[in-house]
């Protein structure tokens, strides 16, 4: 049977209806289609945040009249029937002139399947140093002989504190104490009085790794260390782009607006909610909370400016590690919980950096020559020697990931995640859920380039060739055709080469400043939900990665999250992030010498890593 659709109340406008999603929303005035669609709720992808630089925002307009930014489409056929229109067109280029019928591209409809959250250490219980401890109290009721105060009865309980309160704990304490006959569970940090709670409650940490394209969170028993549950979701802030610098430049344009904030909020509590409900417990039983992200991304979380960050030199209005009321933040946890930022080393090398320096700590804390890589929006380095730290930002841009490629999409079922070369020389795919292709997510963008790089459909230039049978012409472009629908162009080809030259001559400019030539790193660790998919192999074909032994390598996954975590359950994994933020030394790579020359030499597909730029 089928439903009706769900009316979106919005003020007088065109109806959108999106048959798919069972939903009917209303168009604002001056809103394009991806801007009504961002507002309402409904997911249509945007790699470049609707500036109409990506075209991944493809929606088909079945029937009803919308005017193309500079010219008026009508999509009903000449008869006014509204048959379907052949062409999908930017939705970031549509507005309605009347009430529409619009159907989404597959790539933005394709449930995730690949969100991950794990690390490769997330068996074990946390070792515990929490800053929040729980206790079990009973206090002597009040009488005419004794009628002290409620809180004079909790501190003869805590003779040992100097007990500070935390208003909205002291307005819940009244009715706690007399609804559980005078027992109580009390949440402590530091001698603050953060929360009471009835007798037996639990006491849980929700660390949060808020990721430019997902949000990853991890319930915690601050009590047992135990991992009790975790989650990751896209970041709802991908509507307004895939990349850092478009949400900075959305940000800046739209003073006193906290749209951003408040998407990164609402993801926050989506995952706390969810969270709790999976095991049984309730948001106010989280009694502490531990957050890292790039460096954009936690000040948007904490309504900090931004607009000195999409500028040279890109400071931060703070790098040190911060504790805030959860509540100042929007988050409904325990009353008077604290949520920790973790510190930023410079740039855009932020706290989820830290964070992943202090999982992985173990595999490069010594002598040997190691190097830390997250790839992802933007892929943050550390070269390790001697002691010392150099770390170094690099403006990859979202097309490893899938982003800004014209195909690409989430690691969600139809995505090409492998790509391989038969004896024929025709390609061979692996699918996400084994489904017929309707996109690549980021491992297989890497594969696609690497296999196309070694079948001669892409030169040592990056060019496609035109005499393939397998490359036609496409609006005027070259594209590979992959599958029926699925095709990387010319434009794809340019993205990828522009995040891998960017990363690689990171990589190079930091051995030049430590001395080092690429065959003396031990140790390369790829870090990030990413970096646990991603081909070595692919990685080394294409010049992403120096060519070194395998057994170099070491692919972490979710680094950052484990580190998040370890923050969450630890006072000292908080003062050693600390510590570590504050021995890296920040490199801003486009001042070094020789960097735009080496960015150049880069591009191309035909040179392995040079030992020195």
């Amino acid at each position: 049977m089928t439903r009706n659709p769900r009316v979106v109340d919005a003020p007088p406008g065109h109806q959108l209806r999106f048959a798919q999603l069972e939903r009917v929303i209303t168009a604002q005035a001056g809103d394009t289609l991806f801007q009504s669609a961002r507002r309402n709720g409904v997911r249509i992808v945007g790699a470049c945040g609707g500036r109409g630089t990506c075209g991944t925002c493809s929606v088909l307009v079945v029937d009803g009249n919308v005017e193309q930014i500079g010219l008026t489409a009508p999509a009903a056929g000449p008869d006014g029937s509204g048959a379907k229109r052949q062409k999908w067109q930017r939705a970031c280029q549509l507005r309605a002139l009347s009430d529409c019928t619009v159907e989404v591209a597959p790539r933005s409809l394709a449930a995730v399947v690949r969100a991950d959250v794990a690390s490769s250490a997330t068996a074990q219980p946390l070792p515990l140093d929490p800053l929040v401890r729980s206790l079990e109290l009973s206090l002597a009721p009040p009488s005419l002989a004794d009628p002290a105060a409620d809180v004079e009865r909790l501190r003869r309980a805590l003779p040992d504190q100097d007990l500070r309160l935390d208003l909205d704990a002291l307005r819940q304490l009244p009715g706690v104490l007399r609804t559980g006959s005078w027992s109580l569970c009390a949440h402590l940090r530091l001698g603050e009085l953060i929360g009471v709670a009835a007798p037996g409650s639990a006491s849980l940490g929700l660390a949060v790794d808020l990721g430019t394209t997902n949000v990853a969170a991890f319930l915690i028993d601050l009590q047992s260390g135990k991992r009790l549950a975790s989650l990751a979701i896209e970041n709802p802030q991908v509507a307004w782009g895939a990349d850092v610098i478009s949400r900075v430049n959305h940000a800046v344009a739209q003073p006193g607006g906290d749209e951003l904030r408040e998407a990164a909020i609402t993801a926050i509590r989506a995952l706390a909610h969810d969270l709790c409900q999976a095991v049984d417990s309730a948001p106010a039983d989280i009694v502490d909370v531990a957050v890292c992200g790039n460096t954009a991304m936690q000040h948007l979380l904490l309504g900090l400016p931004v607009f000195q960050l999409g500028r040279a030199p890109f400071v931060a209005a703070v790098r040190q590690g911060m504790d805030v009321k959860a509540r100042e933040l929007g988050l409904a946890v325990c009353p008077g919980a604290y949520a920790h930022i973790a510190p930023n080393i410079g740039g855009f090398v932020g706290g989820d950096h830290v964070t992943a320096l202090l999982a992985t700590r173990e595999l490069w804390d010594d002598d040997r020559a190691s190097l830390l890589m997250d790839i992802g929006t933007n892929t943050e380095i550390s070269l390790i020697h001697k002691g010392q730290i150099l770390s170094a930002s690099c403006p990859s841009g979202p097309a490893l990931e899938g982003g800004h490629i014209s195909c690409g999409m989430r690691a969600a079922e139809g995505a090409i995640e492998r790509a391989s070369l038969a004896a024929d020389g025709s390609l061979t795919l692996k699918v996400i859920g084994g489904k017929t292709p309707v996109g690549l997510c980021g491992s297989g963008v890497l594969d696609v380039m690497a296999t196309l790089h070694r079948a001669g459909m892409v030169d040592d230039r990056g060019r496609l060739n035109a005499s393939h049978p397998a490359v036609s012409e496409h609006d005027g472009k070259r594209v590979a055709r992959l599958a029926e629908g699925v095709s990387f162009s010319q434009d794809d080809v340019r993205a990828v080469q522009l995040a891998k030259s960017a990363i690689r001559t990171g990589v190079e400019l930091l051995l030049r400043l430590a001395g080092l030539q690429a065959g003396e790193i031990d140790r390369f660790i790829i870090a990030g939900a990413f970096g646990a998919y991603i081909d070595v192999q692919s990685g080394i074909a294409t010049g992403l990665f120096p060519a070194l032994a395998p057994a170099r390598f070491v692919q972490v996954g979710n680094a950052a999250g484990l580190g998040v975590q370890r923050m969450l359950a630890s006072g000292r994994a908080r003062e050693q992030a600390d510590e570590l933020a504050a021995r890296c030394r920040y490199v801003e790579l486009s001042t070094q010498a020789g960097f735009q020359k080496a960015f150049l030499q880069n591009i191309g597909f035909n040179t392995p890593m040079r030992d020195s730029p």
